[in-house]
């Protein structure tokens, strides 16, 4: 490798969208969990006046329909009763598909090894996105291979991670 980058991130406080997403899934975990699913992550997104709340869950047998109809129905009623979101907002339920989100630690652990496309939450060297190898995952950092080059990031400083599928 001709070098190694890491990128540092100093704390802001406040609510981020990081807390946020931690704060609905551990609502919305249980009601998953309750339908015989796995909560996979969720995002909630505003564009302009419009909000949406994708929810991404996992089944050992893998997600079907009716799977996604449940869950949904479910996540409707809670969320009428708690109001977590006081905008409008569309609800999204699905499996995290071949390119799955990675949201948690452990998720990043099960795709050591596999191809891995990152956007930073803030620019490192110019750039927000990164497409490589998945190398390392140590005290809740990356190391991705780009280009023969190794880059370290912070989780909390991944915006989005998708897995790029290898066919």
């Amino acid at each position: 490798m001709a070098g190694r980058y890491a990128l540092f991130l100093f704390p802001l406080g406040g609510e981020t969208a990081l807390n946020r997403n931690a704060e609905l899934a551990e609502l919305l975990r249980p009601v998953v969990e309750g339908l015989g699913c796995q909560l996979w992550g969720l995002e909630l997104s505003s564009q302009q006046h419009r909000s949406v709340l994708r929810v991404y869950i996992e089944k050992e047998a893998g997600v079907t329909i009716d799977d996604c109809e449940k869950v949904s129905r479910q996540i409707s009623a809670v969320m009428d009763v708690e109001d977590p979101i006081s905008s409008r907002y569309t609800l999204e339920v699905s499996s995290p598909g071949w390119d799955r989100p990675l949201f948690e630690e452990w998720q990043f652990q099960m795709y050591l090894g596999g191809v891995v496309d990152v956007r930073l939450s803030i620019p490192f060297e110019g750039r927000r996105r990164f497409k490589g190898q998945l190398t390392q995952l140590e005290d809740s950092e990356i190391t991705l291979v780009v280009d023969g080059e190794a880059f370290c990031f912070p989780l909390e400083a991944i915006d989005r991670a998708n897995v790029v599928p290898q066919f």
